[in-house]
């Protein structure tokens, strides 16, 4: 009930204002307040004060927002988790099967990844390396492209 009277004074506020500032010929903004100002009497009319008021005061209402709360920040969870993973389940085995298959570096002599036995392998020897002239300057792109191969990019 005081709720519906607030809203008619703010609206009767709104209009008398809106009927000075049209005295000193502003239509425009005139025209401006005094939609501004029938907006609470429109809301009073329709009934979403009382719904508002209902809602404001009602410990369900209150309990429910809570749980649309709680599912906003599970699914939002699930989506910054999903992201950071790679996607879907179908997504992240695709990438896995290919990053098998590029484990072997273009110029490597074994596998970077490990058998899994434990047991340390010996000292790989160094690659001799071609000298940069004869390769044109390739050599210092090479290694960052045997990475990005190796990580699927």
């Amino acid at each position: 009930m005081i709720a519906e009277t607030v809203c008619s004074a703010v609206s009767a506020a709104g209009l008398g204002i809106a009927a000075v500032t049209a005295y000193r010929r502003r239509f425009l903004t005139a025209a401006r307040v005094a939609a501004y100002s029938l907006v609470p009497i429109g809301l009073v009319m329709t009934g979403v004060v009382e719904w508002l008021a209902d809602t404001a005061f009602s410990p369900v209402a209150w309990a429910g927002f809570g749980v649309l709360g709680v599912a906003w920040v599970l699914f939002m969870t699930t989506r910054a988790v999903e992201r950071r993973r790679g996607g879907t389940r179908k997504q992240r085995k695709e990438a896995r099967a290919a990053a098998q298959r590029d484990a072997v570096a273009p110029g490597a002599s074994a596998p970077s990844l490990g058998s899994g036995s434990g047991s340390p392998r010996p000292a790989a020897q160094p690659a001799s390396r071609p000298a940069k002239a004869s390769r044109g300057g390739d050599d210092d792109f090479s290694d960052i492209e045997a990475i990005l191969k190796k990580h699927g990019i």
